[in-house]
């Protein structure tokens, strides 16, 4: 049976078998760059701990994807939410930006969070969009919180970010069909890397019958009429 190596011992080994080979040698000092040998190292520790130990996760996924959760996160290396959160692969769509900021929509600007929100909600069908400092949020904590220090207030502030993301989301209407028909539910999440402590609560809003004006079923010239 071949040696099976193990991530830390596979550079080395690539390295001795492509010494000596015509076209190889700069291939070899690439793989001495520690940029090049983390990437190297990390998919293969993936390779052989993951991919080759479960087959039959990697075969259904090469199939199809089917997310139940959608989910914004901070761009902040410290805040992987994949990490914190411990999901595998296949179980939540992630989009990641500066602040996990949810802009309002727009049918004209913000398109890539856009298709984002209309792709994983629409088309793959995802049941939860969890968001885990806007400037909207840090006047209202200012004016709601005066009395707080600085450090509450930045706290505070933060899942305040957070509900305006999640009232921003009310703004998509493949957002509001899916809360409509109970479908979808929208959640907020704060991660305090620091303390390693993690908030979850649901956002609920009420949402009324939609008017439209002039009613589709009534002749418009006797809705007008006198």
């Amino acid at each position: 049976m071949a040696h099976q190596h193990t991530s830390k011992e596979f550079i080395p080994h690539l390295k001795e078998l492509l010494r000596g080979k015509d076209g190889d040698e700069e291939v070899v000092d690439q793989l001495q760059d520690p940029a090049v040998e983390k990437i190297v190292e990390g998919f293969m520790h993936f390779k052989t701990s993951i991919f080759d130990q479960h087959p039959d996760i990697f075969n259904q996924l090469a199939e199809e994807q089917k997310p139940k959760f959608l989910v914004f996160a901070c761009s902040d290396s410290r805040v992987s939410p994949s990490r914190v959160l411990d999901f595998h692969l296949g179980e939540a769509f992630v989009a990641r930006n500066i602040g996990n900021l949810v802009p309002a929509f727009n049918q004209l600007r913000y398109s890539d969070v856009g298709a984002v929100i209309e792709y994983a909600v629409s088309h793959l069908e995802v049941e939860n969009i969890l968001v885990k400092i806007a400037l909207p949020a840090k006047i209202k904590v200012k004016a709601q919180y005066p009395h707080l220090s600085l450090e509450k207030q930045k706290a505070k502030c933060e899942r305040e970010a957070v509900n305006l993301s999640l009232s921003n989301l009310l703004t998509y209407p493949y957002v509001r069909k899916g809360l409509e028909n109970k479908t979808l539910a929208l959640r907020g999440g704060h991660y305090d890397f620091v303390e390693g402590k993690f908030e979850l609560w649901e956002f609920k809003a009420v949402l009324t019958p939609t008017i439209k004006i002039p009613p589709q079923d009534i002749d418009p010239d006797a809705y007008y009429s006198v």
